[in-house]
C-alpha cells in the first residue's frame, strides 16, 4: 500500500480548532515535513489550493501558499518522492497549467503530477472576478473534461486545436513536453464527479470515514471501481485519513478530545454556509461528507486515534479493501507527526514492512 502526505499548505492543517496545533504555512514548514516523507520512503505528497479561508478565532485556512510555486521549491530539493500541485481550473487557463507542469516536471526529473479541481466555494473566485454564476454547479465537470483535454493534448502532442464549449484554442503550442506521463488526480465523490474521474484522470481520493473505522470507506472505493469499470479504465483509488497518535490509546484520545472542545464554530460555519450553495452536492460528495456534523473538527475525515501500534494495525487495516492503492495522511502536528509514522509506526505496518526495512537502513 503506497503512503502520500497531504502537506501542510494552508494555516492549522486539517482541524478547525483553537486548541489544536496552530501554524500559518511556510516553505521552512512544507520542505521539512516532505524531506521527513521522502527519508522514511513514503511514496508522494501533494498540496492543496485554498484562496479563500474560513475565518473565525482560528483563522482556518486564511493564510495559504501556492500550490505550483510550492512544489517547483520541493522539487529542487528531493530526489525521490512524487509531487503533485492542485491547479484551481476557475482561475489558472488550461494552457499555463500545462506549461507549468512541464517546467516542475522538468525540475523533479519526471516526479510531478497534478490534482485537478473544480472549485466549490464561490467566494475564492467571486472575490477576484472568476465566478461564473451558479450555473456553473451544474456543468462543471462538464469544463473540467475540456480543461483536462487541452492539457492532455499539450503535454502528449505539444499542440492543441481544441474548439469547444468553454474553451477554444487555435494552434495552441507546448515545449518542451513532460519527459515522464503526467498523472491526474480528482477527488470527486458525487456520481458526476466519479464519472469525470473515471474517464478523465488516473487517480481519486476519497474520504475515509468515522473515527477508528479503517475499512468504512470501502463503499466508496467500490463505486471508483464501478465507475472506472465502465469507462475500461484502471483509477487507483486512495483514501483520505488524519492520524492522531500517541504513547498510549489514552493520551491520543486525549488529544482529540482537546481539539474537538476547542471547535471553532465561526469557522465551521462558514464552511456550511459555502457548502450548501450547491444545491447538486449529493449524499456522496466530498463537500456534503465535509459538513457532516458528527466529526467536522476534522472536515469529516477518517480519523485514525491511538497508539503507534493500534495506528499501524488500522492502516494494515485499510490496505486489506478491495481496490484500494494507498492512503494520503494529515496529521494534527505534521513536522512531528511524519517523523513519529517513520520512526515508530511505518516499522509495525505489515503492508509496509519492506519499505520500512529499508528506510531505517538509509536512515
Amino acid at each position: 500500500m503506497e503512503i502520500g502526505v497531504f502537506i501542510p499548505i494552508g494555516s492549522n492543517g486539517w482541524l478547525i480548532s483553537t486548541t489544536s496545533p496552530q501554524y500559518k504555512p511556510s516553505f521552512d514548514l512544507n520542505r521539512k515535513v516532505t524531506l521527513n516523507a521522502e527519508r522514511y520512503r513514503l511514496d508522494f505528497v501533494l498540496s492543496m489550493i485554498k484562496l479563500r479561508g474560513f475565518g473565525g478565532k482560528s483563522e482556518f485556512w486564511d493564510h495559504n501558499l501556492d500550490s505550483f510555486t510550492l512544489m517547483a521549491g520541493l522539487a529542487a530539493i528531493t530526489s525521490r518522492i512524487r509531487l503533485y500541485a492542485t491547479v484551481p481550473t476557475l482561475a489558472v487557463p488550461p494552457a499555463i497549467a500545462a506549461r507549468m507542469s512541464a517546467t516542475i516536471d522538468s525540475i523533479s526529473n519526471g516526479r510531478f503530477g497534478l490534482n485537478v479541481i473544480t472549485g466549490w466555494q464561490r467566494p475564492e473566485y467571486s472575490q477576484m472576478g472568476l465566478w461564473p454564476g451558479d450555473g456553473y454547479f451544474d456543468h462543471r465537470y462538464h469544463y473540467a473534461a475540456e480543461y483536462v483535454r487541452v492539457l492532455r493534448d499539450l503535454w502528449e502532442k505539444g499542440v492543441c486545436d481544441l474548439e469547444g464549449e468553454f474553451f477554444t484554442m487555435k494552434d495552441c503550442r507546448l515545449s518542451p513536453r513532460p519527459q515522464a506521463e503526467m498523472k491526474i488526480i480528482c477527488a470527486g465523490q458525487s456520481d458526476a464527479g466519479m464519472a469525470f474521474t473515471a474517464q478523465h484522470a488516473d487517480y481519486n481520493f476519497c474520504l475515509g470515514k468515522g473515527i477508528n473505522t479503517p475499512t468504512a470507506c470501502a463503499d466508496t472505493v467500490g463505486r471508483m471501481r464501478a465507475a472506472a469499470g465502465l469507462t475500461g479504465r484502471n483509477v487507483a483509488s486512495y483514501a483520505l485519513f488524519m492520524v492522531i497518535a500517541g504513547e498510549t490509546d489514552a493520551e491520543a484520545e486525549a488529544k482529540w478530545e482537546l481539539y474537538r472542545e476547542g471547535a471553532d464554530l465561526e469557522a465551521l460555519a462558514w464552511l456550511v454556509e459555502q457548502a450548501i450553495a450547491d444545491r447538486n452536492a449529493t449524499g456522496g460528495s466530498s463537500v456534503s461528507q465535509a459538513i457532516d456534523p458528527r466529526s467536522m473538527v476534522n472536515i469529516n475525515m477518517g480519523l485514525l486515534v491511538g497508539s503507534h501500534a493500534k495506528v499501524a494495525r488500522q492502516l494494515d487495516e485499510v490496505a486489506t479493501i478491495p481496490g484500494l492503492a494507498g492512503v494520503l495522511l494529515t496529521f494534527d502536528e505534521f513536522v512531528s507527526g511524519t517523523e513519529t509514522f517513520g520512526k515508530r509506526i511505518q516499522p509495525l505496518m505489515v503492508c509496509r514492512r519492506t519499505v520500512a526495512a529499508t528506510a531505517q537502513a538509509a536512515v
